[in-house]
């Protein structure tokens, strides 16, 4: 008999249960049910288990398959390795009928769910990438308004809070009762409150998280490709390339390493990501402390000069540090590359590789945010943060090869991450086709549309390349999906008694996290219309 798991089934967009007679040859009967989540091979995963084409029909082994209740059970079923034929259910005096619930395929035909090999190294990865990158350059800027004191307690405060809501999203994933595994945050809070709230509130904060990252990968990206080159071969100036071809050939780098076809493929470009991420913020800090602090350096927060300037100074900082923590967008959509059982549910290996990536994640976010501030103080430039600070302040003091590797590493991080966030714009795009078309998405097909994505995304952003300049409004756009959400959410879906240490903690939490929210977008419209940002369509620098 082959090894047997208790498999907890892919919310299906379609359910549509069935019922298969059992094989005398078999074991004792019991419930069970064949998800997409089962195939655990890309290969297989693109095809469903049963066809479905009648309402009886017979099965792999001769059962027959006829109409059953539409009833979503946590059920048990071994992992299957060739062919329905290889299931061999666990007796149960407690199971009286072998159920199977004839498959929506669709699932199975998305790249986040194509295909379930995952485990907690590649958790670790995607995490790692999706969880550290440009943004934490900017942390410095938030101290020049906070302090020291507030801007340490904030940043502490503010990575506990979303550690904290990472957790709650992690053991949201699927839902032991129900037997469905939620493997979206869109997914997730469309069944939770209704497409209609979700559309409102969630839609476009989730999708700027993905779709607005991939524009700001490509700025950064291109521009650091530019100064790369210039680093490399300062004497190749005969006919160099202009800051938008750089734009161009970073894009289709990008757009070639977007070619793999799910979300567990691209686990070995996230680990590359991660490993660079990591190198070019160590490079940078410890770079910048031993080189000292800049001559004329305070510490004094920056004071505007009326009040109310003050407060939405202040907020605009909190939303710097806000969109720091970026990633939980993608928790649900890393977990969904997992197996997943009742014995071995997926949020255990899941958590394990978060544990390990967010701690490498503070050892680079809270060195980078004190040293950068200790190193260059109110002088550092609050438009891009460390790495430009870096370049203006010491490109005459440290060696070249420094220089020129930490680009490298910021470039091949910006490729690296756009694969992850650009994923679940693919898995969006690619649903459509096998709705209406109900068959997979042809490579040839799946070859253009990503495609077209990443070269439009390489349009927004020569269009507006100043979207690094709001990084406060966008910080507050994007703090519910990582702060106030999941906190809901929980609430919405385990229903703890109320007033209870728990119901109080995320209603807190999530209600805090939404007028926080409603501050930084103020805010940050207000430092963007007092302070001015160089808008500049079409013309990136």
């Amino acid at each position: 008999m082959s090894r047997e798991a208790n498999e907890i089934s892919s919310a299906p967009i379609t359910p549509r249960p069935a019922t298969v007679a059992p094989n005398p040859s078999v074991a004792p009967q019991a419930q069970v049910s064949c998800p997409p989540s089962q195939y655990n091979s890309p290969s297989l995963s693109r095809s469903p288990l049963l066809d479905g084409a009648s309402d009886q029909q017979p099965g792999a082994e001769g059962a027959v398959v006829a109409k059953a209740p539409k009833t979503p059970l946590a059920i048990r079923t071994p992992r299957m390795s060739l062919t329905p034929r290889f299931i061999t259910p666990l007796g149960s005096p407690v199971r009286k009928a072998l159920k199977m619930t004839r498959l929506d395929p669709q699932d199975a035909w998305l790249p986040i769910t194509e295909s379930r090999n995952g485990n907690k190294y590649y958790a670790a990865f995607h995490t790692l990438c999706s969880g550290i990158g440009i943004q934490a350059l900017v942390l410095p800027v938030a101290f020049t308004v906070l302090g020291w004191a507030w801007g340490i307690i904030l940043l502490t405060l503010g990575f506990i809070w979303q550690l904290y809501t990472l957790w709650l999203l992690v053991h949201l994933h699927e839902n032991v009762e129900t037997g469905m595994r939620y493997s979206r945050y869109m997914q997730l809070f469309s069944l939770t409150y209704g497409d209609k709230i979700a559309n409102w509130l969630g839609l476009f904060p989730i999708m700027y998280l993905s779709g607005g990252t991939c524009v700001a990968l490509i700025v950064i990206g291109g521009s650091t490709s530019k100064l790369f080159y210039e680093i490399v071969c300062p004497t190749c100036t005969s006919k160099p390339l202009t800051t938008v071809e750089w734009y161009l050939v970073f894009t289709c780098a990008a757009v070639v390493l977007s070619l793999l076809p799910n979300l567990n493929s691209i686990a070995g470009v996230s680990l590359i990501g991660a490993i660079t991420a990591i190198g070019y913020c160590t490079l940078i800090w410890v770079t910048s402390v031993a080189e000292g602090r800049l001559p004329g350096v305070s510490y004094d927060p920056i004071r505007a000069d009326t009040q109310i300037a003050r407060v939405f100074g202040v907020l605009n900082a909190i939303g710097i540090i806000a969109f720091a923590f970026r990633g939980h967008n993608l928790i649900l959509e890393i977990q969904a590359t997992m197996p997943s059982s009742e014995k071995h549910p997926s949020h255990v290996p899941m958590w394990r590789g978060v544990k390990v990536s967010y701690t490498l994640i503070a050892v680079c976010l809270f060195p980078l945010a004190i040293g950068g501030y200790w190193a260059y103080g109110h002088l550092i430039p609050a438009d891009g943060g460390m790495l430009p600070a870096l370049y203006e302040y010491h490109s005459k003091d440290v060696s070249q090869s420094i220089l020129g590797l930490t680009s490298l590493f910021v470039v091949i991080n910006a490729a690296c991450s756009f694969q992850i966030y650009g994923m679940p714009m693919f898995d969006d795009t690619e649903s459509k086709y096998t709705s209406r078309m109900k068959k997979p998405v042809p490579w040839w097909l799946r070859c253009i549309s990503r495609a077209m994505f990443g070269f439009g995304v390489f349009f927004f952003a020569v269009a507006i390349p100043f979207l690094g300049s709001v990084a406060g409004l966008i910080g507050g756009i994007s703090l519910p999906v990582t702060f106030a959400y999941p906190c809901f959410m929980w609430i919405k879906i385990h229903k703890p008694k109320k007033y209870s240490p728990m119901w109080c903690l995320n209603y807190s939490l999530g209600v805090l996290g939404m007028i926080l929210s409603g501050f930084m977008i103020a805010a940050g419209l207000y430092v963007v219309i007092d302070t001015g940002i160089k808008v500049q369509f079409f013309k990136p620098h």
